[in-house]
């Protein structure tokens, strides 16, 4: 006969109180998964480059639609923004910004940085000024 133990049961979701921080935590290991795949579409770009001016056109193609453009754009914001948490992290790792007001600074930077610089990426490439 087995005789149950009671246990305290581990915390979940609904015992914690969701704050930016831990979406931002949450973000930052979805966006991590989500740059392999972009990175395979890098990878495509780079190898229909080197192939020719056929398969280049291919992948422009794909880029150049609405649904393409999306998906650029979303990687762009995951790199940055997995970059941008990255720095917030390290500083965590220093032993730095354990106080909630550095705690959540450190998140709003990362937050805000991250779309910031998305933007600024991608006005660059369509004003040209990258040129």
């Amino acid at each position: 006969m087995t005789v149950r133990i009671d246990r305290p049961l581990s915390p979940h979701l609904q015992t914690y109180r969701v704050t930016l921080t831990m979406a931002l935590s949450i973000i930052h290991r979805a966006t991590g998964i989500a740059l392999y795949a972009g990175t395979l579409l890098l990878a495509w770009w780079l190898i229909s480059a080197a192939s020719g001016p056929a398969a280049y056109a291919n992948v422009q193609a794909f880029t150049g639609n609405i649904f393409g453009k999306l998906i650029v754009f979303g990687y762009t914001w995951a790199l940055m923004h997995h970059l941008c948490s990255g720095f917030r992290y390290f500083f965590w790792d220093l032993g730095y910004g354990f106080k909630a007001n550095e705690r959540e600074a450190l998140t709003w930077g990362a937050l805000i940085a991250g779309i910031s610089l998305t933007v600024l990426i991608w006005i660059i490439a369509y004003t040209g000024a990258g040129k």
